[in-house]
């Protein structure tokens, strides 16, 4: 590859990278709470039921938003190639990366001593966590204020209170 085509290429990751859009790291993070909270009795083996039901819910709400990005807003375009289609599954695949560090704690929660009731609330905090982290690092890369990264981080954890309030309300 050429000089001129090495800066070209570099330039085009450093501008996607800058337009990167961390919505559905957010989304994804509160779907994931949303999950932990609606959980319910698990069945007999409850850590690896929660992983799953995390990582495939958000793998189903991925599909779900590749589907309406691809067919919804941009079925004028007649037969989106396929670098559009790839393009659309990487703007929304943080969906599905959200949904992995509450499964990951989940999953370690036995490490840690956790019996399922601590394992529920490790994973719930960590997806308000990430909720939070998500908000900031996209006010971040925006090139927002610090004053606007908190008040985004504060809005989000805001939301991920109120989800936590949802928990304490919600028994099962």
């Amino acid at each position: 590859m050429t000089e001129a085509g090495s800066a070209t290429a570099r330039t085009r990751r450093v501008e996607r990278r800058a337009h990167a859009d961390y919505t559905g790291g957010v989304y994804g993070s509160m779907l994931a709470a949303s999950v932990i909270v609606g959980a319910g009795s698990l069945g007999s083996f409850p850590r690896l039921e929660l992983v799953l039901l995390l990582l495939l819910t958000g793998l189903s709400f991925w599909v779900a938003h590749v589907h309406a990005q691809l067919f919804g807003a941009r079925l004028a375009q007649r037969n989106p190639g396929r670098h559009v289609v790839l393009r659309v599954c990487r703007e929304e695949w943080p969906i599905v990366k959200a949904a992995v560090p509450p499964a990951v704690a989940v999953a370690v929660s036995p490490l840690l001593g956790l019996g399922l009731p601590g394992t529920l609330w490790l994973a719930l905090s960590v997806a308000v966590a990430g909720q939070v982290g998500w908000s900031s690092a996209a006010a971040r890369r925006a090139g927002a204020p610090w004053r606007m990264v908190a008040l985004s981080a504060s809005v989000n954890l805001l939301l991920g209170l109120l989800i936590i309030a949802f928990k304490l309300i919600v028994t099962h």
